[in-house]
């Protein structure tokens, strides 16, 4: 048995956040995390309609890992990653991190994670994996799969061998701070101002806010392309309020984080972006909730209204992102 002392869950939201707080606050620097999302350039949004899909798929962050990837970049830390074909290898990778006293991050398909309270594929999950004994892996998740919990070493083994859509080939990574800590208040315009750049010159139209407006323009037609409404719409509507996939919980943690970078840099700039993301996150719960109602009742006009609603988040957003980039 080995387990690394002192990992804390803290009751997060998004997964890669959280596992991102714990690596970083074992090595000493302890962000919020709407400040961790914010550094990453984490917000943006994807509609993607893929082959063999049954719906397509909203996206309202970055792709997975890349929001580690800029972090790391952006604050100056070491990233160490690690992806095998070997499930004996991907074993050692994870284990050896923390038989050496270190957490360690894994990126996974959480459909086979055993305590996972909705069972569906997403190969872009990430916990942080900080013990384990000769049956079960002691990981850290968000605080609705219930912060520090345990799943079996073979489920694990199979969430990270998975493959498909957003799938890493069992990834393992470590963040270390290089000597100083990273004097990460100066990052917090830059970072905005890259985020807002990429937002507003996505090179397709299926990013961005021309991505939303996409989104809006087809959303009516979801009822007669799902194969069962009643069962993937609903689940449509919980994956983007619960997972964040292109709902809420994101544009939650860039008010969020709009907020506390207007108390630590004192930049008066960023209040008329904050106040437009504090509206965009209740919008997109109410389109949610909407595609949801259609599901439930079969009923096409509920959809016809989470498009409009659409299409006022892909205007507030573009507005938002257009002030912030002129920081």
């Amino acid at each position: 048995m080995a387990i690394v002392e002192g990992v804390e869950p803290r009751g997060t939201h998004h997964c890669e956040t959280t596992a991102l707080g714990v690596l970083l606050r074992h090595e000493g620097l302890d962000l919020s995390e709407p400040m961790l999302f914010g550094l990453g350039s984490g917000l943006s949004f994807v509609y993607w309609d893929g082959r063999g899909m049954p719906l397509p798929f909203l996206g309202g962050r970055v792709k997975p890992f890349e929001l580690t990837r800029n972090l790391a970049a952006r604050l100056g830390l070491t990233l160490d990653v690690a992806e095998t074909a070997s499930a004996r290898k991907a074993w050692e990778n994870a284990a050896a991190a923390v038989d050496a006293g270190r957490p360690v991050g894994l990126q996974l398909d959480c459909y086979h994670l055993e305590y996972f309270q909705t069972r569906v594929h997403f190969g872009g999950h990430v916990v942080a994996m900080y013990g384990y004994d000769e049956h079960d892996a002691y990981l850290v998740d968000t605080g609705p799969q219930g912060g520090a919990v345990r799943t079996s070493r073979a489920a694990l083994a199979k969430a990270r061998a998975e493959r498909g859509p957003m799938t890493a080939r069992n990834r393992s990574f470590t963040l270390t701070l290089a000597g100083r800590p990273p004097r990460w208040r100066e990052r917090i315009v830059p970072a905005i101002r890259d985020c807002a750049e990429a937002f507003l010159s996505a090179p397709i139209a299926n990013l961005g806010h021309r991505g939303i407006a996409k989104a809006a323009r087809l959303l009516p037609g979801r009822l007669e392309r799902a194969a069962d409404p009643r069962r993937d719409l609903p689940r449509a509507a919980l994956l983007m309020e619960r997972a964040g996939t292109g709902g809420s919980l994101f544009r939650a943690l860039y008010r969020d984080f709009l907020a506390e970078s207007a108390q630590v840099t004192g930049h008066a700039g960023l209040r008329a972006a904050h106040a437009l993301y504090a509206e965009a996150a209740t919008l997109w719960a109410g389109v949610a909730a909407l595609i949801a109602e259609a599901g439930e009742s079969g009923d096409p006009a509920p959809l016809k209204r989470a498009a409009a609603l659409l299409g006022d988040l892909s205007r507030i957003e573009g507005d938002a992102m257009e002030s912030l980039r002129r920081l």
